[in-house]
């Protein structure tokens, strides 16, 4: 009779049209903040990429070997910027040092903000999921005690029937 008792206790789980009908369309964030990037903002993201791989950096490394390897080792007449002060070199790296840094701060925060708006929308995709899941564990204790209480309406005795387990 106990068994009959719990089958009435639980509320039956809500249909599945039902969760479908509530579930909201899930949408592309990297599509949407992309689009939604300004001709300057794209530029930016675009620098920090592209200015922190190895390919630049190899780049910066060959320039540099190759302009300070000819100033030191061309014969003199050749030489373009004096040793040992290298003063055009210094003068071109620190140029770029001065417009890509600003520039690369720029596209590192509109990562960060791309970031964030990516961990949002996973709690989001995470918080539907567990509300599913939520759904399935009801309709499986709604199935357990309906199929308790037949078990106890037809008067099996389930300490019989069932193989030990372990």
């Amino acid at each position: 009779m106990a068994a009959q008792d719990q089958a009435f206790e639980i509320a039956p789980p809500p249909p599945v049209a039902e969760l479908l009908r509530r579930r909201a369309q899930l949408r592309n964030v990297d599509q949407l903040v992309r689009q939604r990037l300004s001709p300057l903002n794209r530029l930016a993201v675009w620098t920090t990429e592209r200015v922190g791989s190895m390919g630049f950096f190899l780049a910066i490394l060959v320039w540099t070997v190759l302009w300070l390897g000819w100033n030191l080792l061309a014969p003199v007449p050749w030489r373009f910027d004096p040793p040992m002060g290298f003063v055009f070199w210094l003068f071109i790296s620190n140029l770029i040092q001065i417009l890509l840094m600003p520039l690369i701060m720029v596209g590192q925060n509109l990562q960060g903000l791309h970031s964030d708006i990516r961990a949002e929308n996973d709690l989001e995709v995470n918080i539907k999921a567990e509300h599913e899941i939520e759904t399935i564990l009801r309709h499986l204790e709604y199935q357990n005690a309906m199929l308790i209480a037949m078990i106890g309406k037809l008067g099996i005795d389930l300490g019989e029937n069932l193989p030990p387990v372990g």
